[in-house]
């Protein structure tokens, strides 16, 4: 009988470089909120891959970003505590031109990063994402020479999370970091996520890909029931009422739409991948309402889950 292996892998980098997408699509399963606005992660999202007797435990932590809140901070707060508690790091960059090194110097915000793991001295790879938009792959070059330059990474892989391709090697890569240890997690877990929380999150993802880009980031979900029942004719169903808090009361007309049609929309988009999730028919509920200022109010940071 092989001996169980686990390791502990803090997925980082800037917003927007599609760590959650890449985190999806190595567990064939959606866990992590995706959309094309930057600061979707809030918090820091655990997905657990176990193939064998192998264990990988993925944290996926909020974009590097300067905070410009009390929400901000508890974000990057998120990232430092990620990095404290792992066998290793995945750095995901964006392969994008507008990302490009300049000579030998990494951008701010990567570079920050990679002196942060230096600080910590901890082991990592170099996934460097969305090779598919890349025009001239030439450029991969001079980004992987200035990259390991910077830092004694112990791979760089070239992928596209969207597309898939590159993960298998990506995988075999974060695969040295496996150590013996029994499994943490049960074999059949995805995510360390309570329901309440992937509930509020599924819902939330439609508000980012919906909604205007000041909005979503003043908007939070908070979950008012969840239970099943039974239908007359004995069919189960899942019950959801949710409400969305947002900072203003435009925000509200905004979200809620001419007669009630955004918000049915976002209602019918969050319904279609509940009941995915949960694989049961589900009826739910929204309601909108206006907390001023949510962001830097503890309390209600607290309320959301989000600290």
């Amino acid at each position: 009988m092989k001996e169980q292996t686990s390791a502990f892998i803090a997925v980082i980098g800037r917003p927007n470089v599609g760590k959650s997408t890449l985190m999806n699509r190595m567990l064939g399963q959606k866990i992590a909120i995706v959309s094309d606005k930057p600061q979707t992660t809030r918090t820091r999202i655990m997905g657990i891959l176990t193939k064998g007797e192998a264990q990988f435990v993925f944290m996926d932590t909020p974009g590097f970003h300067k905070p410009r809140n009390a929400l901000g901070q508890i974000m990057m707060k998120a990232v430092g505590t990620g990095l404290s508690e792992v066998d290793a790091a995945l750095l995901v960059v964006d392969a994008a031109p507008k990302f490009a090194v300049e000579g030998e110097r990494l951008p701010k915000a990567e570079l920050e990063l990679v002196s942060e793991l230096a600080r910590r001295k901890l082991p990592a790879v170099l996934a460097i994402n969305k090779i598919d938009l890349l025009p001239q792959k030439d450029a991969l070059l001079s980004m992987i020479a200035a990259y390991q330059k910077a830092y004694d990474f112990d791979a760089v892989v070239p992928i596209s999370a969207k597309d898939g391709d590159g993960l298998d090697r990506l995988l075999k890569e974060v695969g040295r970091y496996l150590k013996p240890s029994p499994h943490y997690f049960d074999d059949t877990d995805v995510t360390d996520q309570p329901d309440k929380q992937i509930v509020c999150e599924l819902i939330r993802e439609k508000l980012l890909r919906l909604l205007d880009q000041e909005i979503p980031h003043g908007i939070a979900v908070d979950l008012e029931q969840f239970y099943e029942r039974d239908l007359e004719n004995g069919e189960p169903i899942l019950e959801v009422h949710a409400t969305i808090y947002c900072e203003k009361e435009s925000h509200k007309g905004i979200i809620i739409g001419k007669n009630g049609a955004m918000l049915k929309k976002i209602g019918a988009l969050a319904r279609a991948d509940l009941e995915a999730f949960f694989g049961i028919k589900t009826n739910l509920q929204l309601w909108v309402k206006v907390k001023e200022d949510w962001r830097n109010r503890q309390g209600l940071i607290h309320t959301f889950g989000l600290d």
